[in-house]
């Protein structure tokens, strides 16, 4: 209950690396969540099942089978089950993959979104809440990356399907008056993370005794964000709905608020991390040194990120403040007990 009223949340991506944590966030408090995934095989099934087994048994949670892409299907579930919020964290994700198939970032990033859009405007939701990305950031080097910033030049296309979820959302805001908030997640890492991110990989290598790929040859750096952070943002942000900005100025706008219910936050630690150093942290929890193959940038990639999170602290009061250190070995503790390392 918020305010007496009660709270019911579907959430698609359910049996992803974010989804999972944030739905057992919310079922601690007791919402009720109706979760949606269509388990499909981008990686390893059998770890999106045994994420969906800590959560499948719990009563207030409700699962359904499903491609946001099956419009009917959508539709029926947010005409049965009318929920009062929408966390949107399904997505065709990673950088890399989107030069190799990029037809699947269409399906599922941009005619899913608006399928998404379209439900939330039959049933007038209080809040829709979406996962967009610090790759919208593309080229731009004006360090730290801040919300009122251009974001004009994406670096692949995944970077521009997550630029347009924020356009299309900013429709939808300003026409039917949805509140919608977008999320730039930056580099999101911890127990029960994705296979194909850097972290999962080089445990790979380290349990294979093989060496690990290592990129920009090594001159990189990430505002690495563990999962834990991103679930209490998620989790505040969900419940405080965008509103207009009552100072919006239509001649110099700022693309993260608008006269409409329309808010754009970066999520991100805020401590800039060398490779390198994260390497030598998953090492560390490890204790071993692994051998390294220093190769150039790959397409679609950018040697830096960085994130400036005042705005997300002034609006919820809180901002991620995890250690690599901390997150890294917490993975390779999850990391050595569920793949018995």
């Amino acid at each position: 209950m918020l305010n007496n009223q009660p709270i019911k949340i579907l959430l698609t991506g359910a049996a992803g690396f974010i989804g999972m944590h944030v739905t057992e966030k919310l079922l601690s408090r007791d919402f009720e969540v109706i979760g949606v995934d269509n388990l499909n095989d981008y990686y390893d099934v059998s770890l999106k099942e045994a994420r969906l087994k800590r959560i499948i048994d719990h009563q207030n949670f409700t699962f359904h089978k499903l491609d946001i892409n099956n419009k009917d299907a959508l539709f029926e579930i947010f005409n049965n089950e009318k929920p009062s919020h929408v966390l949107h964290l399904a997505a065709q994700a990673g950088v890399r993959y989107s030069l190799e198939n990029p037809h699947a970032y269409i399906d599922s990033n941009i005619q899913g979104f608006l399928n998404i859009l379209e439900g939330c405007r039959s049933i007038e939701v209080k809040h829709l809440v979406y996962a967009s990305s610090s790759s919208v950031y593309g080229g731009n080097t004006n360090y730290p990356f801040h919300e009122a910033q251009n974001i004009d030049h994406p670096i692949s296309l995944y970077a521009a399907t997550k630029k347009a979820n924020e356009l299309m959302a900013h429709t939808y805001s300003h026409l039917f008056n949805i509140p919608t908030t977008g999320l730039r997640f930056f580099t999101v890492y911890g127990p029960w993370g994705r296979p194909d991110m850097a972290l999962f990989l080089f445990a790979d290598a380290i349990k294979r005794k093989a060496a690990i790929d290592v990129y920009n040859f090594g001159k990189m750096v990430r505002d690495f964000t563990y999962v834990d952070d991103i679930v209490e943002s998620v989790s505040r942000v969900l419940l405080k709905p965008a509103t207009p900005n009552k100072d919006f100025n239509s001649e110099l706008p700022d693309p993260s608020s608008s006269a409409a219910p329309y808010l754009v936050f970066n999520i991100g630690n805020g401590q800039p991390t060398p490779l390198m150093e994260y390497i030598e942290a998953l090492e560390n929890a490890f204790d071993v040194k692994v051998e390294k193959n220093f190769l150039p940038i790959q397409p679609g990639d950018v040697p830096m990120t960085s994130s400036d999170c005042s705005r997300l602290y002034d609006w919820i009061g809180f901002k991620p403040n995890t250690s690599v250190q901390t997150g890294v070995l917490n993975f390779a503790n999850w990391y050595k007990d569920y793949y018995k390392v």
